[in-house]
């Protein structure tokens, strides 16, 4: 189990909130070991069968259940450029705990689950709780993302319901729920993997992309250890590296939640702002 690690100061309040998600604005009794990478030949990817690509992505999803891990965060936008460490907890499809972390301990600490979504802030003595929604999300972290898509995308999957209508573009799968294109995943490399995520606004245009590379074995299958994810449209890109992920990891319920501790505020989420 992951303690709480410990930070040095953070700068502004909820821009520093908008950076820790945007990690992303995210995921067996036994935890799954991992071995080095498997040769990737630099070769162009095989013209992939419709029928194997989503197989992959309905395997992917019903295998990858939890993660617990270190990451390394880059991250770049108009507020700058930022580094830090990120203890992540993922229990698909509604649980997700992010620690920011310093050699001091965690500056900041999220959960969320299916009932609530609360920030603590340990420097500033404020604890902000609200309403488990996709309003709260975006709020807190300017990500229209759905909780189950968050937590999934940081386990190394493409949000995306294969179930929805679908049609293949070359090594992409193109998903169009009422005929409106919505995602895309891309397989362009030599094994059956997603290597790029993209989410489509309404008139087309890219809102969030995901890139999948340096795939490790794991028992529950090869595993992203880096993720790039890029807001376009808002400037924004980040990088995550994840430091020997243990995928399918028993974590304890308890730690998606949060009670208020003594001497600290509780401020509603409403709050920080739309």
């Amino acid at each position: 189990m992951i303690g709480l690690l410990r930070p040095e100061r953070f700068l502004l309040f909820r821009s520093r909130v908008i950076i820790l998600f945007l990690l992303i604005a995210g995921l067996l009794s036994a935890c799954t070991t991992t071995v080095a990478p498997p040769s990737m030949p630099q070769l162009p990817a095989p013209e992939w069968g419709s029928s194997k690509l989503i197989e992959s992505i309905s395997q992917r999803w019903s295998q990858v259940h939890s993660l617990r891990a270190l990451a390394r965060i880059n991250y770049a936008g108009p507020e700058g450029k930022h580094g830090f460490d990120e203890a992540v907890l993922v229990q698909r499809p509604d649980r997700l705990r992010l620690e920011t972390l310093s050699l001091l301990g965690a500056i900041l600490i999220v959960t969320a689950n299916d009932k609530e979504i609360i920030g603590y802030h340990p420097r500033e003595g404020v604890l902000v709780r609200g309403q488990s929604s996709k309003a709260n999300l975006l709020r807190y972290t300017q990500i229209p993302l759905e909780l189950d898509e968050i937590t999934a995308l940081l386990a190394g999957l493409p949000p995306v319901d294969a179930s929805t209508p679908w049609r293949q573009e070359g090594n992409s799968l193109i998903f169009s729920p009422n005929g409106v294109r919505k995602d895309s995943v891309a397989f362009d490399s030599q094994l059956p993997v997603p290597t790029k995520w993209e989410r489509f606004n309404p008139i087309g245009a890219v809102v969030l992309t995901a890139r999948f590379s340096d795939y490790i074995a794991t028992s529950a299958g090869l595993f992203p250890s880096k993720i790039n994810v890029e807001a376009p449209l808002q400037g924004k890109k980040l990088e995550i590296r994840f430091q020997e992920p243990e995928v399918n990891a028993t974590i304890q319920a308890d730690l998606f939640s949060q009670q208020t501790p003594a001497h600290v505020q509780e401020v509603p989420i409403e709050m920080i702002g739309s």
